[in-house]
């Protein structure tokens, strides 16, 4: 009996299969093996098609069935993983009307912070727990008011796992954590915003059909059990978004506890039992995975965008062809704490949430021709990327987190120790690393909502700790002073 999951992110699609009774992944690839297309035709911009997150989730989907070598009538349930706060579009006879707008765009900025002011800062952020900002709302807004020939042609919106959902089911569905994403759901009075609908003058009728997070969404469609070679009525029965979803990979249910990922970019995510917010939108707050009007569970999110994109565009432009990521962590070690005075801020990927939806841009500074190189320069980016982070964390213990335990997957930029013994201990947390992903948590997700596990507790027994990465106290005044020169820099 095995679960199948999906991940669809912005660099890549991934696929998994997991054993169910055992919880241990039996296969798992991705596609594409370099970074998938992001089409960017102006300054802030940022598109893909989803036909090609489609035919990417084929490549990845293929190749883990053909690794297995599994029977697909043994795969018992489908979860779906996404990239958050993506707009897709499609009319009547679902057909996709424009390129998804997605997660690193800014241009909706502008409509965003006009429905903030209009609609009143308090009462949005007491009702949506966030500015309406560069979310989906915001996007589709955009769409109304410079493309209104695509407008008038909606039928629905979606997120990018919906679409995939309408992929894989024939069904157009939503759930509470992706209508929170895209700033449509209405905390206080626990439904649908009809503030938002009525201020940006949106069809309530464009709202996909409303389903649990864990539950049956939709089955196989016959048309995709011949395209995937899947089993017909196969049961699509988890979706979320990657960072609730990330967090629910790492067993992160509860208030208290805290999840990290550090890819494109970089996100610290914990759990809350309470409404709460972030009077500046710096952090944000949206529906975990087992949030519900009964049973409140709020994920707080700091998002960096400038992660491991800068990390990606040292390694295209700086360092020498050939060298790996995992060179390149090698070389940084050999920099000291501080990099030897360069500071760098690494906000080169569109507007940032904790500037308050601003684009600082990246830069770099301190650096001295005579005795800095490439191991500096290297250091320094991973250095900047987490101190990015202590500065969002900063915001999050404000609202009243307690970040001393921080659970990440072993993958994309906690793979370099440079990166994650600079975060432990300028934040002073413990962090744990798991061997985990998004698409195995997808997967189990699907256990879930089908009801082979009958809670995270019983999915994740078999999660397991690869290691453990405690502060180093005595360096922490190296640490604090290379932090205050950083922050000192971001103020400038």
């Amino acid at each position: 009996m095995y679960l199948l999951g999906y991940d669809i992110g912005s660099s890549s699609i991934k696929a998994c299969l997991v054993e169910a009774e055992s919880g241990k992944i039996i296969a798992q690839d991705f596609s594409p093996k370099v970074e998938m297309q992001i089409i960017a035709r102006k300054v802030g911009w940022a598109e893909q098609e989803p036909e090609l997150w489609w035919a990417n989730l084929k490549v990845a989907h293929e190749s883990v069935l053909r690794k297995s070598g599994i029977a697909v009538e043994d795969i018992k349930a489908i979860g779906i993983s996404w990239q958050m706060h993506g707009l897709v579009l499609v009319d009547k006879f679902k057909k996709v009307l424009r390129p998804a707008i997605i997660w690193c765009d800014s241009r909706a900025v502008s409509y965003g912070e006009k429905a903030f002011e209009a609609l009143g800062r308090k009462r949005c952020l007491s009702h949506l727990l966030n500015s309406p900002g560069n979310f989906t709302a915001s996007k589709l807004a955009w769409v109304k008011d410079k493309e209104p020939q695509i407008y008038k042609q909606i039928d629905k919106f979606m997120l990018p796992g919906d679409y995939i959902g309408m992929r894989l089911t024939n069904n157009v569905v939503t759930t509470i954590e992706g209508l929170s994403e895209g700033i449509f759901w209405d905390f206080k009075k626990g439904c649908l915003s009809r503030e938002i609908l009525d201020y940006f003058g949106f069809d309530e009728n464009f709202v996909p059909e409303l389903k649990p997070t864990f539950g049956i969404q939709g089955f196989i469609s016959t048309e995709v059990a011949g395209e995937l070679g899947l089993k017909e009525g196969t049961p699509v029965c988890y979706r979320a978004g990657d960072q609730p979803n990330n967090a629910f990979s790492l067993n992160v249910f509860n208030p208290g506890e805290i999840a990290s990922t550090a890819g494109t970019s970089g996100v610290v995510y914990g759990v809350l039992g309470k409404i709460d917010y972030d009077p500046l939108s710096r952090v944000n707050t949206f529906a975990h995975v087992n949030h519900s009007n009964e049973q409140i569970r709020l994920g707080v999110l700091l998002c960096i965008n400038g992660t491991g994109i800068l990390n990606s565009w040292i390694k295209k432009n700086i360092v020498s062809a050939g060298i790996s990521y995992n060179d390149m962590n090698d070389i940084a070690s050999q920099s000291l704490i501080g990099s030897r005075g360069i500071s760098i801020i690494p906000f080169g990927n569109g507007v940032e949430r904790i500037l308050e939806n601003k684009g600082r841009g990246c830069s770099i500074h301190g650096i001295n021709f005579n005795t800095h190189n490439q191991s500096d320069i290297i250091r320094a980016a991973q250095e900047g990327i987490v101190f990015s982070f202590q500065y969002g964390m900063k915001i999050m213990k404000n609202m009243g987190m307690d970040i001393q335990v921080i659970r990440a997957g072993n993958a994309n930029m906690f793979l370099s120790p440079v990166f994650r013994q600079t975060l432990a201990s300028i934040s002073g947390s413990i962090i744990e690393l798991y061997d985990t992903d998004g698409a195995a948590g997808a997967a189990k997700g699907a256990g879930i909502g089908v009801g082979i596990y009958k809670d995270s507790k019983e999915a994740f027994a078999s999660l397991e700790k690869l290691a453990v990465i405690d502060p180093e106290v005595a360096e922490k005044p190296q640490y604090q002073e290379a932090y205050e020169r950083w922050e000192n820099y971001l103020g400038k």
